[in-house]
């Protein structure tokens, strides 16, 4: 058992089982232990390979969104430009480099870096070199003004809570130990035969079966509420960009991945990614209570192809040789191909009131 397995044994020991929310958290970021504070997880040689990774269209094209974002909303003298959980930096560096041939817009604009990890941190500082960069440990760090926010692959690192239908009801599904003293999963009834952890038809005992299981992130909503509350005040926009579907559904979306494998999510506290699905219609009502005005989500392929995907990657590749464009062309399938992340990655377009959005035809979801 790892270091951190066995204090969250220890935990369960003297406190009884911990929910999966708890567990995820623990496993994630705990500051001597937790995955995101002591590995470098991405690019080939991690354990995960995220889209600013795969090619810089991706970022170059959120470059070019953002700028258009902004003369949307009428050029403010002062943005800021947040990102939360920016990784290596990679995606902000290369939205930079778009944002550049606009120099009012680098004038104007205040970077953000919403990050928990010190070492995170660090590679961060070095990627964005000559960039004036403010980090925060949350969102309500950031200061008040007009604001562009991203966030890639930060929702389904958010911890979530299970819970699993019963012969006699809803049940939390907890994290407790076996009898040899590994770490087991278990079921804890709810309190009332009747409650349902989301809202019917999708969990009613009459359409969902023994065994479904049915998934919440308190987490999520709560970061998109508060996002939602800060560019409703301040006027603003925002991409929440992952994988994950509209919901309310049920289906067990827990996984763990290490060295780019699907691996046993109770195996190895602390050396894994534990990621799950983002529920798009939970943030989007989170959203909307808040004030501001969700999009229609549509799929990432979707959204880079109406950013330009095939011109760019059509300029890319003039003048090189055949192996640098077939590189080209394979990243740009891996961006926006159906059977790659082009459908399974969603974005969600979020704004302040009467702000008429690039690339999103709607004013409302």
């Amino acid at each position: 058992m790892t270091p951190l397995g066995r204090r969250i044994a220890a935990l369960i020991r003297q406190d009884g089982p911990m929910s999966v929310a708890d567990y995820m958290a623990l496993c994630l970021s705990d500051p001597g232990h937790g995955y995101y504070m002591r590995r470098e997880p991405f690019g080939r040689a991690g354990d995960f390979i995220t889209a600013p990774e795969v090619s810089q269209m991706f970022g170059e094209l959120i470059g070019a969104w953002v700028v258009a974002a902004w003369e949307a909303m009428g050029a403010p003298a002062r943005l800021a430009l947040v990102e939360l959980g920016p990784g290596r930096g990679t995606l902000m560096k290369d939205l930079l480099r778009v944002a550049r041939l606009r120099p009012a817009f680098i004038e104007a604009a205040r970077i953000h870096l919403v990050e928990t990890s010190p070492r995170l941190r660090e590679i961060q500082q070095e990627t964005l070199a000559g960039f004036r960069v403010a980090w925060h440990a949350s969102v309500d760090e950031v200061p008040d003004a007009p604001a562009i926010l991203v966030a890639n692959e930060f929702f389904d690192a958010l911890p979530i809570r299970q819970f699993v239908r019963t012969a006699t009801g809803w049940a939390e599904r907890l994290i407790g130990l076996a009898e040899d003293g590994s770490l087991a999963f278990g079921l804890r009834p709810m309190e009332s035969a009747d409650a349902r952890p989301l809202p019917a038809p999708a969990t009613s005992s009459a359409g969902v079966g023994e065994g479904a299981i049915a998934e919440l992130s308190p987490a999520a909503t709560a970061i998109a509420a508060t996002v939602a509350t800060r560019l409703a005040r301040t006027g603003g926009t925002a991409l929440f960009i992952d994988y994950g579907y509209a919901g309310p559904a049920t289906g067990d979306t827990l996984q763990a991945l290490a060295r780019h494998r699907p691996v046993d999510p109770l195996a190895a506290p602390g050396e894994a990614d534990l990621t799950a699905h983002v529920d798009f219609t939970a943030l989007a009502t989170a959203v909307r209570a808040a004030g501001a005005v969700p999009r229609a989500l549509i799929a990432q392929g979707e959204f880079l192809g109406r950013l330009g995907l095939a011109p760019r990657a059509e300029a890319l590749k003039r003048g090189k040789d055949a192996a640098t464009a077939a590189s080209v062309d394979a990243a740009a399938a891996r961006l926006a191909g159906a059977e790659a992340m082009g459908n399974l990655f969603k974005v969600l377009a979020i704004s302040s009131r009467g702000l008429a959005l690039p690339a999103f035809d709607d004013n409302s979801a």
